[in-house]
């Protein structure tokens, strides 16, 4: 068995202010193994991003680092790292992890930038191009961030990569159908992949922000896309577990990974 800390935080525009927030998450997450949070923990979506990005040994993350190492349990956090070329040019949209030990293990540059829904991520992110599966409290965890769960083909990479865990953060924007998409599309991924699946997204904020962005509903699901915990959209951090023999289990009573047919086949064009 592992215990996940899903931890649905509001997030501010205020990196500082969302570090504490982290670190009160994280103490309310004791007997964790793994803490999740959303999808640009750092700061909000806006044109600051730019401004308020920071590299991996910056200030925030070498702050959730502390806090790993102090209450001895693996961390996921979106962040924002700035890009290769001169200041104020594009940033990664990146999801770190971050080892019990406080060491980061991996990050993942978000693929799929969401140019959708009247918003264009890609005029301040640049994307990433790997698929991403890292260590972290004994599971091998793929990393999804938000628009990404809308290419399943992501997620079935990350199988090939022997992932026994989707960890998917997201800072979903609300809007019509939008909730409706986001619980569909979280649990297609789980059932399709018959995969146990952390979904973790920001709780809304209005009080600091009127973007939109947030509408809670972190939810574990598992591997036969019952959703087993789902958090509303208030704040809050939910221990739930998570147990990998129901994963075989499932497997072999619906062995869909086994009977594809089109694996490793080139797309056509």
């Amino acid at each position: 068995m592992t215990t996940i800390a899903l931890c649905q935080i509001p997030v501010s525009p205020d990196p500082a202010t969302n570090l504490k927030r982290a670190r009160e998450a994280l103490a309310r997450a004791e007997g964790a193994d793994l803490a999740i949070f959303p999808e640009a923990t750092l700061t909000r979506y806006g044109r600051r991003v730019t401004e308020l990005a920071e590299p991996l040994d910056g200030p925030f993350v070498s702050g959730l680092s502390e806090a790993a190492r102090t209450h001895g349990l693996a961390v996921i956090a979106g962040v924002f790292e700035p890009g290769e070329g001169p200041a104020g040019s594009k940033v990664h949209n990146t999801a770190v992890a971050i080892g019990a030990d406080g060491a980061i293990k991996a990050a993942y540059r978000k693929i799929h930038l969401f140019d959708s829904f009247g918003s264009k991520e890609s005029d301040m992110v640049a994307p990433g191009a790997e698929p991403t599966v890292v260590e972290l409290a004994g599971l091998r965890v793929g990393l999804v961030t938000c628009y990404d769960i809308r290419f399943p083909e992501l997620t079935r990479a990350l199988v090939d990569k022997g992932a026994d865990l989707f960890a998917m953060i997201a800072a979903w924007g609300s809007g019509p159908l939008k909730e409706d998409h986001w619980v569909t599309l979280v649990r297609a991924r789980a059932l399709e992949n018959t995969m146990w699946t952390a979904a973790v997204g920001q709780a809304p904020n209005p009080e600091e922000s009127k973007d939109g962005f947030g509408v809670g509903r972190s939810m574990l699901v598992d591997p036969l896309g019952v959703v087993r915990a789902d958090l509303g959209t208030g704040p809050g951090v939910q221990l739930v577990r998570l147990d990998t023999e129901w994963t075989a289990t499932a497997r072999a009573m619906l062995p869909c990974l086994d009977h594809r047919v089109l694996k490793g086949q080139p797309t056509v064009k």
